[in-house]
């Protein structure tokens, strides 16, 4: 699961526009790290520290990407922690579409 979590995150954020700082994803026992302070989005399993942390389980990301969560509703529901630059969280979108 984690693997496949990773490579879709991966790939997304290769797609995506550079979100223009650095992200990580705490997903269940996984680290997600995204370097966009460049021209793209460099993916890592590394444990750095980021502009922006957001803390979530496998199950409620696979509800969001399958639109049966509204990313408002899981925040605010304390499925999905959010730690540092919203600027940066409001951009994950494009790296979940």
């Amino acid at each position: 699961m984690s693997t496949e979590v990773f490579a879709q995150l991966q790939a997304k954020a290769n797609e995506a526009e550079a979100i223009g700082g650095t992200l990580k994803f705490v997903i269940d026992d996984l680290i997600v790290f995204v370097d966009g302070s460049g021209n793209s989005n460099i993916v890592s399993q590394e444990d750095n520290e980021a502009d922006c942390t957001i803390t979530t389980s496998a199950a409620t990301l696979l509800e969001l990407q399958s639109g049966d969560l509204n990313p408002m509703m899981a925040v605010m529901g304390g499925k999905i922690k959010i730690g540092g630059d919203m600027g940066l969280a409001m951009k994950v979108q494009s790296l979940l579409g």
